[in-house]
């Protein structure tokens, strides 16, 4: 089975991510444990987790997260005294395997029941996938279960992200724009039912694989938004994130009953975007806009399976957000530099979109489109119309767009006070650097750059 090619850079983190495959495992000797520990978490978490689930079966999701959550921390105390394995992930999931069969023997002990199905095969039901029937691969599979059809809709998504990502609470809130309470109840919500449901590790019949495959597009999607923009932290970028979320998405390309327009749409949006890794962030770490990306250092490779993928995908009859996402970014791809780009084009676009899809952070996009053709106060003027959004109210980039469209009419005061709220909502270190320099240069009145 082909899998996807390898992400141009690895810019999340030092010198050392910037290598994959055997070249990552050749210098696990010279990285200290705690810092393979925290690669391994980064890059092993949903896999680990998704693995255990298998054994454990979808009602004990919690016992699987915390149990690898657990080995983590015993690596983290063992390697620097005992040495690093020579399988770390292996070791991980096996202290993992054995923490959660002793919690189900003292659960059982407690409960005067017999283990015997728990220690050997914890769910025993859960055969594994034959040739047709399915994506094979454990994290798939985890995220079908999740998005099982019994579980509350706005559940499903946030199931994927914390058991297939570890992603927190707060971080789930941040890529769904909704309250961390919400999040935190829909959670709770959903894992009670999985429990109460039964539901096997399986990949679903074909129909059903089919009516679950929205929301596990949609959270591949924040998976790799998440990896393309962190919400937090000093890195704008997570590599591991995008790398996962592009190997997932072609498997489901490769596979017979899930290949089809709207996940090679996805995948080629993907692509796109992701080509510009390797321009994204200066020598420093600091931000660059598109604007003022080099791009000659776009992966013309990543650019090329874009459009294979995005050819692929024109081969339906229902036009879907992701296909209009693709052409999106597919017209910044095509664009020798940032002059040349069509803004036209991707207003009508973002028209399309709308039409498909309105929700606040598509209309703030397509405001920006407009202001591109119309004028920076055309921007604004469609902003108004939006009203009350409370999703746009947590989301900084909101913020900064409305700041930089004032500072481009030269209107200071009211650029600086949204520059100082959306430096209030910035996720990560290299964003509020950017916004803390456009608002430095726009208190001395220097002209507002492209953007």
């Amino acid at each position: 089975m082909r899998g996807p090619p390898e992400l141009p850079l690895r810019l999340d983190r030092s010198a050392r991510d910037r290598l994959h495959g055997p070249a990552r495992e050749l210098i696990l000797d010279v990285r200290a444990p705690h810092e393979l520990v925290e690669d391994l978490f980064r890059h092993r978490y949903g896999r680990l987790v998704s693995g255990l689930v298998r054994r454990l079966g979808p009602a004990r999701i919690d016992l699987a997260e915390d149990v690898v959550a657990e080995a983590f921390l015993r690596a983290l105390r063992a390697w620097p005294a005992e040495g690093v394995p020579e399988q770390p992930d292996a070791w991980v999931f096996r202290v993992a395997n054995n923490l959660a069969l002793d919690t189900l023997r003292r659960r059982a002990e407690l409960a005067g029941a017999d283990l015997g199905a728990d220690e050997h095969a914890v769910q025993p039901n859960a055969a594994r996938a034959e040739p047709g029937d399915g994506p094979a691969d454990d994290t798939l599979r985890m995220m079908f279960t999740c998005c099982h059809p019994a579980l509350p809709a706005d559940a499903r998504v946030p199931l994927v992200l914390k058991t297939v990502c570890g992603f927190g609470v707060s971080e789930i809130a941040a890529a769904l724009l909704a309250m961390e309470a919400a999040i935190a109840q829909r959670l709770t919500r959903g894992k009670a039912r999985l429990q109460g449901l039964g539901a096997r590790f399986e990949v679903p019949p074909p129909r059903e694989l089919v009516e679950r495959l929205p929301p596990v597009l949609d959270a591949l999607y924040l998976m790799f938004n998440e990896g393309y923009r962190a919400h937090r932290g000093e890195d704008l970028v997570r590599a591991d994130l995008v790398e996962e979320a592009v190997r997932l998405a072609t498997l489901l390309t490769e596979d017979e009953h899930t290949a089809r327009p709207e996940v090679h749409a996805l995948l080629a949006l993907m692509y796109f975007s992701g080509a510009r890794l390797p321009a994204r962030v200066d020598a420093f770490g600091d931000v660059l806009t598109l604007a003022e990306q080099d791009r000659s250092r776009w992966d013309r490779r990543w650019l090329t399976h874009g459009f294979a993928q995005f050819r692929r995908s024109i081969a339906g009859e229902r036009l879907t957000p992701w296909h209009v996402e693709a052409r999106i970014a597919s017209l910044h791809a095509v664009a020798a530099d940032y002059a040349s780009t069509d803004w036209g084009a991707i207003l009508a676009a973002y028209d399309q979109l709308v039409a498909i899809a309105d929700t606040p952070v598509v209309r703030l996009n397509r405001a920006v489109a407009l202001a591109k053709v119309a004028g920076p106060r055309a921007g604004l003027d469609e902003l108004a119309t939006l009203g009350a959004a409370p999703e746009l109210d947590r989301y900084g980039l909101a913020a900064a767009v409305v700041a930089h469209l004032h500072w481009q009419l030269g209107e200071h005061a009211q650029a600086l006070e949204h520059f100082q709220r959306a430096l209030g909502l910035a996720c990560t270190g290299p964003e509020a650097r950017l916004l803390a320099r456009r608002r430095d240069a726009c208190r001395e009145h220097a002209p507002a750059p492209a953007w």
